[in-house]
């Protein structure tokens, strides 16, 4: 069912200190700022040779991510992302056995254009879990 890893995420406090870190200091080529209100967080991506770093921070007083931050202020690993070829087959596939989805269960539009769903971290030790069709 998996593929590969798209991106892992980092939930910052700053998104342009960690945007300056990243690029000025480890030399990463980063994206422009992408606001994504129907997640609640905007975001930039580190692009790297095999994978993706998202660094994201809240968008807004309900985002998921101000909560992480409170009890994480310096920020910290948020999630990882996995590649799906079929998001519902992977969805139904997980479901059965028994795995959490969170939200309504269908599928959003992500960063990349491209449908998403998490699932419950207490389902996955402790790691939430973001999968993106390709």
């Amino acid at each position: 069912m998996l593929g590969r890893v798209n991106h892992i995420a980092i939930a910052v406090p700053d998104l342009a200190a960690a945007t300056a870190s990243y690029r000025d200091t480890l030399g990463a080529h980063v994206s422009q700022a992408q606001a994504l209100p129907e997640h609640g967080v905007t975001v930039v991506f580190v692009e790297l040779e095999n994978t993706k770093v998202e660094l994201l921070e809240p968008l807004g007083a309900d985002s998921p991510i101000t909560a992480f931050l409170a009890k994480n202020p310096a920020g910290g690993m948020h999630h990882i992302c996995y590649e799906v070829e079929d998001i519902i087959a992977a969805r139904d596939q997980l479901s059965a056995a028994g795995a959490r989805v969170l939200g309504s269960g269908e599928p959003k539009i992500g960063a990349h254009g491209k449908p998403v769903l998490f699932l419950h971290p207490k389902d996955f030790f402790g790691t939430l879990i973001e999968l993106e069709q390709v």
